[in-house]
């Protein structure tokens, strides 16, 4: 099978969960037997049109990452990528949209990752790629809901989550300095500071916290701590590498998840995984309470949702009654390879419905 993963961005030019989801994919697919090619905006130096990097073919579809030349030079690159499926994500709706025609006459399924609607996305734009692709994947029932209000039909949407790496967490190391931990990108969504209040209401408790990400947000976030007179007991890591980052979450024994927009909790999962009691405010844009809330697929899943700083605390006394674990073998089922099947699967059943399987 050869797939087309369209997007004028890549993770050379922007970062973002979305990409960062689809480039874990792309690197997934490229070790498979499966073909893959992915065309963008050029981002390498020199003009020639394909560029070979860390085993995956890129084509440049433009070279000006101009939204406009992209849109009007994607047919042909599509003609002469010669796909099987063609993988698109949800933003740029615009993109979507313009890649479903050349898709429809060159009889080539079009699968689209849906993560989050985009600020300039227009209304009509997202009914019409929601309607109109042939398959649908989302990473939460969360966002699933989403794209059906759009107009997508039930059956056309895969929800697939994110996964990751469990030979990892397996082998890496543990980091016991710190009790409680918090991961994520610290942008204007990172909501720490409900984290913050929990934990200034146990400052005559005994724990030991980190913060793990940078961002915007990280020195106003530092700014609170110490406006709560618990800034000296909160390490603030900054990125780490994947073993780094897994050590501490398996050393730790509580992972606080209060982010305000999530269509999939990724660093929950991993913090559950590691063994974490997983503590999740509710929020209106955020897929975490699917992860504390699963108990009828894992019933000794160990995560409780909260509505406010008082009740985080609660939950952070109450965890400490259960045993520390640094591994919970419960969430293998989201192991990179068994997610990557459910990818293949749904290719597959755009693919047949073309009658070409």
């Amino acid at each position: 099978m050869r797939v087309a993963f369209v997007s004028m961005h890549t993770h050379h030019t922007r970062d973002t969960p979305a990409i960062r989801r689809r480039t874990r994919l792309i690197r997934l697919l490229n070790q498979t037997e499966h073909e893959v090619v992915v065309l963008c905006s050029r981002w390498w130096d020199g003009d020639h049109p394909t560029f070979e990097h860390e085993g995956i073919t890129y084509r440049a579809v433009d070279g000006e990452c101009s939204p406009n030349h992209f849109i009007a030079k994607l047919p042909l690159a599509l003609r002469r990528a010669d796909p099987d499926v063609v993988h698109i994500p949800n933003r740029p709706a615009r993109h979507a949209r313009a890649a479903k025609p050349v898709c429809r006459l060159l009889r080539v399924p079009l699968v689209v990752d849906w993560w989050a609607v985009g600020d300039d996305d227009a209304a009509g734009d997202c009914r019409s790629v929601a309607s109109n692709a042939d398959r649908i994947v989302a990473p939460s029932q969360t966002v699933e809901t989403v794209v059906r209000e759009h107009g997508a039909s039930e059956a056309a949407i895969s929800v697939i989550p994110e996964g990751l790496d469990f030979s990892l967490i397996e082998s890496a190391p543990v980091n016991t300095e710190f009790d409680l931990v918090y991961s994520r990108h610290l942008d204007e969504h990172a909501n720490v500071e409900t984290f913050l209040l929990a934990l200034a209401e146990l400052r005559d408790r005994e724990w030991s916290a980190a913060i793990i990400g940078n961002g915007a947000a990280a020195a106003d976030i530092e700014r609170t701590a110490r406006d709560l007179r618990i800034r000296d007991r909160i390490s603030f890591l900054g990125e780490l590498d994947d073993e780094q980052r897994v050590a501490v979450l398996k050393g730790a024994h509580v992972f606080a998840q209060t982010a305000e927009q999530e269509p999939f909790a990724t660093d929950l999962l991993w913090g559950l995984a590691c063994g974490c009691v997983g503590i999740a405010e509710y929020q209106t844009d955020s897929a975490a309470h699917e992860l504390v809330e699963q108990k009828s697929r894992l019933p000794d899943t160990r995560g409780e949702l909260v509505s406010t700083p008082q009740e985080f605390a609660d939950e952070i006394v109450a965890a400490g009654s259960l045993e520390h674990r640094t591994i919970d073998p419960a969430y293998e089922r989201y192991d990179d390879t068994k997610i990557i099947d459910r990818y293949l699967t749904c290719y597959r059943q755009a693919i047949d419905n073309y009658g070409l399987f």
